[in-house]
This record gives structure tokens, sequence and C-alpha cells, in this order.
């Protein structure tokens, strides 16, 4: 048993799946998660309608509420959102809240490209977009807090045209305003990670800790050989979750990483039935006062599930 498999203890079942939503939906996944006025608030991706072997019908934003993070429950109406004229849908949200206020960053596709969008959540019921980073670019995951007077963000930019291929790594950028974003600079590529051969990239906002910022990450792997892994014709690739730990002052540096996955597919509902087979893509992470750490992530790109650690344990093996 690998200190991970410890260190990681999963839920017996998804804490959100498409039966539990009171709208059409097909695909429940990718959430962000956050504690705000005592309750837990959920933003997840919801695509529905029937999957034509290209794309489903739609996607929408749902939010849910909790008490315990564990059991939830559905608004009836999804989130609208203004701010660009040209977005055609907005997907893969995280949440952050920061002087009070809660902040949602999202994968944008526009007429005109992907962008990464930041913006405001009002009332649980509208998205106000703030800003976009440059085309293209997603993954975005925005620090709870100021560092040096500067908000702080992850990315993962997408440049397919100058690398002559798909493989993309993790960057950091920071704004004095949450509008103007400047400063970019890579904290980690595929090539520092043993289980990434494709791209890698945030994933839940970071959380503070008296060592470092604990930062989880998606890593990608692709194997050509592989066939039928879902209801696609072929699914080549393998999400897993890692875990580093980022300085406390300046967040581009790496204080500690773990080498092996944190997070794999191994459990009955994350493989049965799936979407896409073997995808871990952790979107919320909640450190509470008790040092537990709650991590929701999408599986399968089918279900929200949920895992608990001790950040402690978390910490030990980013060193």
């Amino acid at each position: 048993m690998e200190l991970s498999d410890k260190a990681i203890r999963k839920t017996d079942r998804p804490v959100l799946t498409k039966y539990d939503v009171p709208y059409e939906a097909s695909l429940v996944f990718n959430a962000g998660v956050c504690k705000y006025g005592g309750k837990y608030i959920m933003v997840f991706r919801n695509d529905y309608g029937e999957f034509n072997g290209k794309k489903f019908a739609g996607t929408s934003i749902g939010i849910a509420f909790s008490d315990d993070g564990i059991s939830w429950s559905v608004s009836d109406k999804t989130l609208s959102y203004s701010g660009h004229p040209e977005i055609v849908r907005i997907y893969d949200p995280r949440l952050s809240v920061i002087e009070g206020e809660i902040y949602i960053c999202l994968a944008c596709d526009t007429k005109h490209g992907l962008l990464g969008g930041v913006g405001r959540l009002h009332d649980f019921t509208e998205i106000e977009f703030l800003s976009f980073l440059p085309p293209d670019n997603r993954n975005l995951a925005l620090f709870p807090e100021k560092i040096n007077g500067k908000y702080i963000l992850l990315e993962r930019p997408m440049p397919v045209y100058s690398r002559g291929k798909d493989r993309f790594d993790m960057w950091i950028c920071e704004s004095p305003d949450l509008i103007h974003w400047g400063g970019h600079r890579l904290i980690a590529g595929v090539e520092d990670i043993s289980y990434a051969n494709n791209k890698i990239g945030p994933a839940a906002p970071p959380v503070k800790t008296e060592k470092g910022w604990l930062t989880l990450f998606h890593a990608v792997e692709i194997d050509p050989s592989r066939g039928k892994n879902g209801w696609e014709d072929k699914w080549q690739k393998t999400y897993r979750a890692g875990i580093m730990l980022l300085d406390l002052n300046n967040p581009s540096i790496i204080r500690g990483i773990y080498d092996k996955p944190l997070i794999v597919c191994d459990r009955d509902y994350e493989l049965e039935n799936g979407f896409r087979k073997d995808v871990i893509f952790p979107g919320g992470m909640i450190l509470e006062d008790s040092g537990e750490v709650k991590i929701y992530y999408g599986a399968s790109d089918t279900v929200e599930c949920l895992a608990f650690a001790d950040v402690n344990e978390l910490i030990a093996l980013c060193k």
C-alpha cells in the first residue's frame, strides 16, 4: 500500500450525481467548493442531453448547498452570467472566498477561442465576469488571499501551435485588481511529474498551512494504444491528482512535491459507466479547523466525489 492510500479516505459513494439534480442532467462533475456563511457551497458542471458521438446537447452550471459538506441540496435554478457577449459555454468552476466575497474561475468557450474567466458570484444566482486571460488558457485557480498585495492565480496555457503538440504546463500570474494580469511564470512542467507525459495543470484553489500553500494539480498521461474506455469510441488519457507545497510568500516556488499520484480511479462508482474512464479532476479543497481536509473531485467525467485526508499527512507527502 502506498502512503497516499493511507492518507486519502474516500466516501463509499459519490456526493453528487445526475439523480440529485432537479432539472435535465447527464454528467455532474468538476465542481468548485467553498465554505461561506456557515455553509458549504458547491458550483458544479452539468452536461445534459444525449451524447451524439461528438458532444452533449449543452452545459449548465448548477449550485448546491450543504451543512456538512457531504449531503447536498441542489437549487432548482442554474447560474446565469454576464460580462462577455461572445461566450457560448462555461464549465469547470473553482471557488475562492477573498475578504468576504465568493470569486469564481471558469473555462469559457467563445466564438473566437477558449478563455479562462475570473468573476464574482452574486446572490448565488449570477456570475459577474471581471476579467479574462488571453486565449488559449484555462484551469484557473485563485488563491484565497492576497500575497504581497497582489491577487495570485494558477493557470494552464495551451500553446499547441508553438509547442507543436498537446503538451501543457502549470503557470502562475498576479493582479493588483482581478482585472489586469501579468507576471506570468512557470511553476512546473510536464517533465517534472513522473506520471504525466501529456499535460499538468491547477486543480482546486490552494489552502494555506504553516508550512506553505497546499496545492492540488491534475496530471495527464496519454497512451495511444488504449481503445474504448467509456462512451466514446476511443479515450487514450488517464487523469490523476497530485499534490505539492508552494512557498507561503512566493508561491511560484515549489517547497515540496509528492512523487506519486495522490488520487486515482479505483472505486466502482468512479469507473462503472463512466463517460471517460480513469479521470480524476479535483476542483475543491477545504481545510477544516480540526485539520481534516475535504477534497472534492470529478470522477470519469460523470460524478462528483469526496475524499478525506489529514493536513499533516498531506504535508508530509510533499517533503
